[in-house]
């Protein structure tokens, strides 16, 4: 009964937004300065404001009527940082150490407790990458939202007047070019660029 009451009084979709001249011309001053703001981060670290952030802004592309089919395929960011795995770690090594006594051998208990304690420690060796989204991972969905708006741009089908396509582009171009920058210097040995 429970079930039904809730599936009967979900909140309706939000509407469908269309994306005119003004909503694309704000939309790409915006990507412009969040790809300026995210090089403000460490590349390899999970921030779990800006991947709160990007949920709620790809959420909100994807309400318009030309992004929802080229967005579709792009997923959320993993707000899981380090500091929630360790706890989540230490709190089931916790009840392992007091669940453990009494109930199976004290060697086993011992070797249990302290190959789970040393799976805390590797946790700190494994990249934040592997169970969060990273800012690097951030900037690349960011880069993605960005070459979207630029194959619409490009397309023609905004109808822009000169001045506002040059301008909405060269808003889109320096985004692109900070992300892309931000990700290569991310993948670059700290002793200088590639060779």
């Amino acid at each position: 009964m429970n079930r039904l009451f809730t599936l009967l009084h979900r909140s309706p979709p939000p509407p469908t937004l269309t994306l005119d001249r003004r909503a694309f011309y704000e939309l790409a001053a915006e990507c412009r300065a969040y790809a300026t703001e995210l090089a403000n981060y460490d590349q390899h670290r999970v921030n779990l404001k800006q991947c709160h952030r990007f949920n709620a802004w790809l959420a909100y592309l994807k309400r318009y009527d030309r992004l929802h089919p080229r967005l579709a395929t792009l997923s959320g960011a993993r707000p899981i940082a380090r500091w929630q795995v360790v706890t989540l770690m230490v709190i089931l090594w916790l009840f392992i150490a007091l669940a453990l006594p009494g109930r199976v051998s004290q060697q086993l208990a011992t070797v249990m407790m302290g190959s789970w304690l040393l799976s805390i420690v590797a946790v700190f060796f494994i990249p934040e990458s592997v169970y969060g989204t990273t800012i690097e991972l951030l900037e690349g969905k960011v880069l993605r939202v960005v070459d979207v708006l630029l194959e619409i741009l490009e397309s023609g089908a905004m109808e822009f007047t000169e001045a506002a396509f040059f301008r909405a582009r060269e808003n889109l171009l320096a985004a692109r070019h900070e992300l892309r920058q931000q990700i290569d210097l991310a993948h670059r040995p700290p002793n200088g660029p590639i060779r």
